[in-house]
């Protein structure tokens, strides 16, 4: 789970204008984070089913939204792959 704290600077970080809290470079920055904190989790709990599944959840939601990216802005997709060192 992410804290206020936490989640207010990934939205300063990638927001495009100042009321921005839900463009697509923000909601893969926010899952992009989730993503990392729950593979910590599932390392240590590997029997751990359903966040297992809440991972892959994820994971899909942000593959997609990346997409989406890509299509209709693909100068902010190729700045956010290399700053979230993602794989295209």
């Amino acid at each position: 789970m992410l804290t206020k704290r936490v989640k207010s600077r990934i939205v300063g970080d990638n927001k495009t204008h100042e009321k921005d809290t839900g463009s697509a470079q923000v909601q893969i920055a926010m899952l992009s984070r989730q993503v990392t904190e729950l593979a910590t989790h599932l390392k240590k709990n590997p029997k751990d089913n359903h966040s297992r599944r809440g991972l892959l959840k994820m994971v899909s939601k942000r593959r997609k939204l990346l997409s989406y990216l890509k299509k209709h802005e693909p100068s902010s997709y190729e700045k956010l792959i290399k700053k979230l060192e993602l794989k295209k």
